[in-house]
């Protein structure tokens, strides 16, 4: 069943993305200095990468990937048994990696995919060896520093068997640019009783278009989480994950934290494809409209007997703008499937913000409270000193807002 915020049960079309110009972007940007030395990296771009997750200093972390616009600007891995390198040097270094490109996401999908493959600007790639389980996560930044231009990355994460690997990537623009345009390709591969979690926080600009386009494979007691965070504005942001689950008792949990202020228009979900017995999927999304648009959608498809699944959406208004829509399927193709889902849409309760007052809170506090609480990231399991940067990313949308 499809909801609208506005009208409740409808039948009307369901929104789409705000639609995007490719040839309006410059395809060209000014080369940007290799850093050996990220304490080099100026005041700015520092503040806006740790604001999404990345700390140049590398404190806790065990390597780093920095691109801005079409440069690989550094590029370094601290833990043996973990590689980091732009996918354009993987290329160079491996055959092989050869095979991994565009097996998940195929290059004729839209038309953001074939300008992915027509004009290629690097992306990461890191790679867990067989048997690695490193302490500290990875971390990567997708940087666009220059004004209008055209991102286009293709990454590629492979967890080998047995390893367990965490990467947290930051997506952020200077604080200067206003307009752009950013293409992410993304393929996980999650071998035979490996762990992924890969963690993505974006920190765009308000009139920058993002078009990721992401697909991971699990194995046979794989695992994959994937956990996404915006809380800042952004133009228009559409993406729709897929994970597939091949291997018996694989599993994967999408766990995503948006927020939309006015003007900003989000069109974001995951889809989970259940091929192998004993495989497991959750989809979790929580959503807050401050005057903004947010289309959160959810697909689980059962294949074989004895999977389980379950997709959860809940939103939250917080102004008398904006929209929420939730979208949830379920689609079993034989019997013996276990799936559910549950959505809700509603706006915060005047007993709340009424209770808390009467404690001392004035409403905008009351109001901001309920939002925190809300937004609980603590079911992501993140690192704790993430946990903290997210914390203070809540905090600041709060005070924007109320």
């Amino acid at each position: 069943m499809v909801y609208n915020m506005r009208r409740g049960r409808t039948k009307k079309k369901i929104p789409q993305a705000r639609k995007v110009d490719i040839t309006s972007y410059r395809s060209e940007a000014k080369p940007k200095t290799y850093l050996k030395d990220l304490q080099k990296i100026n005041p700015d771009q520092r503040k806006n990468m740790l604001s999404a997750g990345v700390d140049p200093s590398h404190k806790n972390r065990a390597g780093t990937y920095i691109q801005m616009d079409h440069s690989v600007v550094h590029s370094r891995s601290f833990y043996p048994g973990l590689e980091v390198m732009s996918t354009t040097e993987a290329l160079k270094k491996y055959e092989w990696v050869d095979n991994y490109f565009w097996r998940l996401v195929s290059a004729d999908a839209d038309k953001f995919t074939r300008q992915a493959q027509i004009q290629p600007h690097h992306g990461y790639f890191l790679r867990a060896l067989p048997g690695v389980k490193a302490v500290y996560p990875l971390q990567a930044c997708l940087f666009i520093n220059d004004n209008n231009i055209i991102q286009n990355v293709h990454n590629i994460i492979i967890a080998e068997e047995g390893a367990d690997l965490q990467v947290i990537t930051g997506c952020a623009t200077a604080s200067d640019v206003r307009r752009g345009l950013h293409i992410g390709i993304s393929e996980f591969y999650v071998k035979r009783g490996a762990k992924l979690t890969f963690t993505m926080i974006h920190n765009w600009a308000e009139d920058v278009s993002v078009r990721p386009r992401t697909a991971a494979l699990v194995e046979e007691g794989g695992t994959f989480l994937s956990n996404y965070i915006c809380l800042k504005p952004v133009k228009t942001l559409q993406m729709y994950p897929k994970a597939e689950l091949v291997g018996r008792g694989a599993m994967a949990r999408y766990n995503s934290i948006l927020f939309a202020p006015p003007g900003t228009h989000l069109d974001v979900g995951s889809r989970v494809i259940l091929k192998a017995s004993g495989s497991r999927a959750e989809v979790i999304a929580r959503a807050v409209s401050a005057g903004g648009d947010i289309i959160a959608r959810g697909h689980l498809k059962g294949e074989v007997q004895g999977i389980k699944a379950h997709l959860e959406c809940r939103g939250l208004m917080v102004s008398e703008k904006g929209l929420i829509h939730a979208i949830p399927e379920l689609e079993g193709t034989v019997e013996g499937v276990d799936m559910s889902h549950e959505a809700a849409v509603g706006k915060i309760a005047k007993d709340e913000i009424e209770y808390l007052m009467a404690r001392g809170l004035s409403q905008g506090e009351a109001q901001a409270a309920i939002v925190r609480g809300f937004l609980d990231t603590s079911i992501m399991g993140l690192p704790r000193e993430l946990q903290k940067e997210v914390d203070i990313a809540i905090s600041t949308c709060e005070k924007e807002v109320f």
